[in-house]
């Protein structure tokens, strides 16, 4: 009895809206239990004072992919229309939503929150911390399913955010995908679109050999050209759901394409350069998840043509029971690319090469423990003529077998 009553008191104070996982996850005891609760209620009660007092307008950002790029995409856009706060990159938004609502200032105009979910309810914890008043679900896909079950139970989940707008709050949501474009459904908030048949879309989408991408732009009828330095579908998708949040918030078309071809990928995120050493080198090793290795992949058929093509690509993980079928899926697309050299790095990528190397009677299929093994046959193979595919869950760290190659 006297320790449920301890649980109950340490969940409160920790935070009563987050999850058993990140409550007792492991940091040094005065982070755990002192710094980051007192800083998450400051950050409640100061967020709340902005929203009251002053022209604060809150957007958060969830789905299974691109929310980084949307949330760099939109920060490009909306900072040349007045002061703009954003989370920073690659920090477990547990600890960075705080982070970023406590760098905002009585003059900020813009503040965009990544909403990232793991673990069942973690949407709850961060809707609790902050009301936005603009929430962009830019899709619904197989990612973290250990945790939320299926591609349901992810939508159910990131769905919150819809539920958690302010009052008058617009959801911008993706016309493509069924599950998303479901979750618009019986809300009282404003619903934009973007995507195929909505307001907000892209046409003549065309992958550049100088590593960009551009597109026609139309934004209710009003059409303009757009010159992204970055190459893949991926980045118009995620170009569109900024766009359409601009929009929402009165910003112009000419500023809207402004902010996007400012924009440059994140670190490790669909960056693609050439070496002179080691050709082409497609670094997509930030993390990996069945939709996005697909995406990627299809992304380098671009840049590969007429190039050695190597592969190394690391487990997906937190699949949970699609596990398996996952990494047999990705290993069929990877062996019909008919790859020189695939190289699988972890446990579950055991799977991938075995489907891969059986559907391509590829000889050069190899599975690796880590990076530095991977390394090790990797590197002597590349030339000026490569081109390598480097692609990964986080924990993998094949982030580091590119820093290597640099």
């Amino acid at each position: 009895m006297q320790s449920k009553k301890i649980n109950t008191i340490l969940k409160w104070w920790v935070t009563p809206k987050l999850p058993p996982e990140d409550i007792f996850a492991r940091h040094n005891f005065v982070s755990q239990w002192l710094t980051h609760p007192i800083k998450r209620r400051l950050a409640r009660t100061y967020l709340k004072y902005l929203q009251k007092h002053t022209n604060l307008k809150v957007i958060g950002i969830t789905g299974s992919t691109g929310k980084t790029t949307t949330t760099e995409i939109l920060a490009s856009i909306l900072s040349r229309i007045g002061k703009t706060v954003w989370s920073a990159e690659g920090v477990d938004p547990v600890y960075n939503i705080p982070n970023t609502i406590l760098r905002a200032t009585p003059d900020t105009k813009y503040l965009i929150l990544e909403m990232s979910v793991e673990y069942v309810n973690e949407m709850d914890y961060y809707l609790w911390l902050a009301k936005p008043d603009i929430g962009i679900i830019t899709n619904i896909a197989v990612t973290h399913t250990q945790f939320l079950g299926d591609e349901k139970g992810v939508a159910c989940e990131k769905g919150k955010l819809i539920k958690g707008l302010s009052t008058g709050g617009t959801a911008i949501l993706n016309k493509e995908d069924k599950l998303v474009c479901s979750l618009g459904n019986g809300w009282i908030c404003k619903v934009a679109f973007f995507g195929n048949t909505a307001n907000i879309y892209a046409k003549n989408i065309r992958l550049n050999p100088d590593l960009s991408t551009n597109f026609t732009l139309v934004i209710n009828q009003s059409i303009k050209t757009v010159h992204m330095k970055a190459l893949g579908s991926q980045f118009v998708s995620n170009a569109l759901a900024s766009a359409a949040a601009a929009d929402s918030l009165g910003v112009g078309l000419n500023q809207i394409v402004r902010g996007m071809e400012l924009f440059k990928p994140p670190t490790h995120r669909l960056n693609i350069f050439r070496s002179k050493l080691y050709g082409i080198i497609f670094d997509d090793s930030y993390n990996s998840n069945p939709k996005a290795a697909n995406e990627s992949l299809d992304t380098f058929e671009v840049v590969s043509k007429g190039k050695k093509k190597i592969a190394v690509i690391g487990d997906m993980l937190e699949l949970g029971k699609f596990e398996e079928s996952a990494h047999r899926e990705l290993g069929k697309k990877v062996g019909k690319m008919k790859f020189d050299c695939i190289i699988g790095v972890g446990n579950a990528a055991r799977f991938m090469v075995d489907e891969a190397s059986r559907e391509w009677g590829n000889k050069n299929c190899f599975l690796v423990a880590d990076y530095l093994e991977a390394l090790e046959i990797v590197k002597p193979i590349l030339d000026k003529d490569s081109a390598l595919f480097v692609k990964g869950s986080r924990s993998i760290h094949l982030d580091k077998l590119v820093d290597a190659l640099k």
